[in-house]
């Protein structure tokens, strides 16, 4: 198999019986011996395990079975702040507790369930809070592209571990931008759902975070969100349910659309020139495919948003059983005690004031347009390094993490669906994201348009030099 093949390419290829399921483990596994010491994406492994599961799978597959779900033998990897029964979940952090899990998450439940060997587990920021990967624990992941640069976070080990061939696709979650920015990053696509579209037992950050994945093509994200987005009847909340299976909308014509491209951030923070550069080309491939593209000079952002935010994922690390607070990193240290000087009062405040505003930003879509085309984020990946300014003012976000993050975190607020696409290289040679947007629950319509997008400018034989 081709290292960098595709989760539904490495699917079909098993169905077909050209390779078995643990020969494509143990080709998976021989690259994590290759390059995961350099990259550090992966920290915890199962291998025993994950073979002795791929030969069950294999032994049926050679006995004729054809009632075999749609990723059969397909290993991956599951991010280390989301709970797998009998696996340890760390958070990335020294003060974890130790011992395993004694349960799994609803989108662990539903890999399996589609045929997925879940092998080893990948690194990530103490419990998410920051964009890049990096953490006391274990040490900083590396971007396959430079490892001297960040393959962005909190879903960062699974970025690196899918841009430099390790797995066709892992598991990740986004809270603030977490699977869009390791995606433009590393060069990949990443898909953030609607609310309530993949649910999870308690829902992180009230909602405003969800688990997803990162894969190479808009063709993966829309049969991963078919896997993952099985409806849930003791949920608060749930997406509707799509008029057609989302695999089925790449390739279907999403309609004269009008697009709006906005490279403003709300924050201030300065917008590299490739970003601009990146959302710019993206506008003339939308209006070569017959799109109305004109700007938006402004973000749909209100930066007075981000203190209502910081309340919400701040309040989130009591979410966290068992935790040895003496042993945390500094910046959640912070955040803890910051939570505790929030009474319920302001909180509810916040929540409502964080409803209000997503009111004002989602009308605009249907309204003003249907499309919004940012750049992921505001700059190329920063230099492996950004903890220690974290650490040294941990009651501030430092400015790569707005920089980071300042053009994702809105559509946490607000739910929407988004995808990052690589449609960009820099001059450097490091990939830069462009996100797309649309209204709520429009996955369908977002598929459509990121395949267009890949069709106009494929990215899929762009891969970082690796051994």
């Amino acid at each position: 198999m081709n290292d960098f093949a595709s989760a539904l390419d490495t699917a079909a290829a098993i169905r077909r019986k050209d390779v078995s399921p643990l020969e494509v483990l143990d080709a998976s596994l021989d690259r994590v011996d290759k390059r995961n010491p350099e990259l550090n994406a992966v920290i915890w492994r199962n291998d025993d395990e994950a073979r002795a599961e791929a030969r069950v799978l294999g032994e049926r597959i050679a006995a004729g079975a054809d009632d075999l779900p749609p990723f059969a033998g397909v290993p991956i990897p599951i991010k280390d702040l989301t709970p797998v029964e009998g696996q340890p979940v760390t958070y990335g952090s020294l003060g974890a507790p130790d011992g395993v899990s004694d349960h799994s998450e609803r989108v662990v439940d539903a890999y399996r369930r589609a045929g997925f060997i879940l092998t080893g587990r990948t690194n990530t920021p103490e419990f998410g809070s920051i964009t890049v990967t990096e953490n006391l624990r274990y040490g900083p992941t590396r971007n396959p592209w430079n490892p001297e640069h960040t393959p962005g976070g909190s879903s960062g080990g699974a970025g690196a571990a899918v841009a430099s061939g390790m797995f066709s696709v892992a598991h990740a979650s986004d809270g603030g931008g977490s699977i869009r920015i390791p995606a433009s990053c590393c060069g990949l696509v990443g898909l953030k759902p609607s609310r309530g579209r993949v649910t999870s037992v308690i829902p992180g950050w009230q909602g405003m975070s969800t688990e997803g994945a990162l894969c190479r093509t808009v063709a993966d994200a829309a049969a991963l969100l078919d896997a993952m987005s099985t409806p849930d009847h003791n949920a608060w909340w749930n997406a509707p349910s799509p008029a057609a299976p989302f695999a089925t909308e790449p390739g279907k014509d999403p309609g004269r659309l009008r697009v709006v491209l906005n490279t403003v951030s709300a924050f201030g923070v300065p917008v590299d020139e490739e970003a601009v550069a990146a959302v710019e080309a993206t506008g003339r491939l939308l209006e070569a495919a017959g799109h109305q593209v004109e700007r938006l000079d402004a973000d749909v952002f209100d930066a007075a948003a981000l203190g209502p935010f910081l309340h919400v994922v701040n309040g989130g690390l009591a979410e966290h059983e068992g935790i040895d607070w003496a042993k945390v990193e500094p910046h959640n240290r912070a955040a803890y005690a910051a939570a505790q000087e929030v009474d319920s009062l302001t909180f509810t405040r916040d929540l409502g004031e964080l409803h209000r505003m997503t009111r004002q930003i989602v009308a605009r879509w249907g309204d003003e347009f249907d499309l919004l085309v940012t750049p992921t984020m505001a700059i190329e990946p920063p230099p492996v390094g950004v903890l220690k300014a974290v650490h040294d003012a941990p009651e501030l976000p430092p400015i790569e993490v707005l920089s980071m993050a300042g053009f994702t975190v809105v559509f946490n607020i607000t739910g929407q669906p988004a995808i990052s696409l690589p449609l960009h290289t820099a001059a450097s040679g490091l990939p830069v994201g462009v996100q797309l947007v649309v209204g709520p629950w429009e996955e369908g319509l977002l598929l459509r348009v990121a395949a267009q997008l890949e069709a106009a400018a494929p990215w899929s034989d762009r891969h970082p030099p690796v051994s």
